[in-house]
């Protein structure tokens, strides 16, 4: 648990209740789940690390590409252990596909993120999510 990390939790927070809005990144308006990281980072950092193209539903699927691993590892610090609040969670939504749905763990049992038809959420890190989790991060 970094300071950061426990910052990137009180911040993620703020965004609870944010509108699930595909490709979007503003607090209260709307944002997908790369979108509540990208809001966080500009917070903890002042900028985005990279641009971000656009992107579709389905992206990296069609060519089986992991983008969204590629990119976190160039800009967080990969993580071994256990969930911890303010790692960044990475999950494969299913199994033989990409993984590209993020998340902030806000506890050892809880994480945050915007999920499709919800929204920016607090959600229980219960074993169908935890069995989902291919990469864990902190930030730098």
């Amino acid at each position: 648990m970094t300071a950061n990390g426990l910052l990137a939790v009180e911040i993620a927070r703020d965004w609870i209740g944010t509108p699930y809005r595909h490709q979007a990144s503003c607090q209260g308006a709307g944002c997908d789940c790369l979108g509540l990281l990208r809001g966080v980072w500009r917070e903890l950092y002042g900028a985005e690390p990279e641009h971000v193209p656009a992107y579709t539903l389905d992206w990296s699927e069609p060519e089986g590409k992991e983008r969204l691993w590629a990119a976190a590892s160039r800009h967080l610090v990969p993580c071994h252990e256990e969930a911890g609040a303010g790692q960044v969670l990475l999950f494969r939504m299913r199994e033989g596909s990409v993984a590209k749905h993020l998340g902030i763990s806000s506890s050892q049992r809880s994480f945050i993120h915007a999920y499709s038809g919800h929204g920016v959420v607090e959600s229980a890190l219960t074993a169908p999510w935890l069995r989902r989790v291919v990469a864990r991060f902190d930030f730098p």
